[in-house]
């Protein structure tokens, strides 16, 4: 059998009170905003403990669609950053870099990565010399 479980949300300033419903129980909580308003309406849903299959109706100001449409335009809605300031073209000036200097030089590693300074300051040992080999020269066959 399915159960119809009602989750009605109502604004207060920025904040969301949800009222989820169903099973003869009724649950309430609060969120910051739409978005953690339904996460926390599915949260109460789990609570309420249905058995069997379950549809939960959200409802704003008694309205589905009013829901879904606060909702996905919350959801789709990019936040909003300050205006990206560009400078006039020729005000900054890039040094010159010739390319073979630039596929030289390395990259910086992150201070986790590198070794200690009283590490670095020991000084590399020499190669060892060649060793020479012990047996004697093959004659070659004639």
């Amino acid at each position: 059998m399915v159960e119809a479980i009602t989750a009605t949300y109502v604004q207060q300033d920025a904040d969301w009170t949800i009222t989820v419903s169903g099973s003869g129980k009724q649950l309430t909580a609060r969120a910051p905003g739409i978005i953690a308003a339904r996460d926390r309406a599915d949260q109460l849903v789990e609570q309420l403990e249905t058995e069997g299959r379950i549809t939960v109706v959200h409802l704003l100001n008694g309205s589905a669609l009013e829901f879904t449409s606060a909702y996905m335009t919350a959801r789709l809605t990019l936040p909003k950053l300050p205006p990206l300031e560009v400078p006039p073209p020729g005000s900054v000036t890039q040094p010159q870099v010739p390319k073979q200097q630039t596929a030289e030089k390395k990259p910086a590693m992150p201070p986790s990565k590198q070794l200690p300074k009283a590490v670095q300051d020991r000084k590399k040992p020499a190669a060892p010399p060649a060793r020479e080999s012990k047996a004697a020269p093959k004659k070659a066959r004639a």
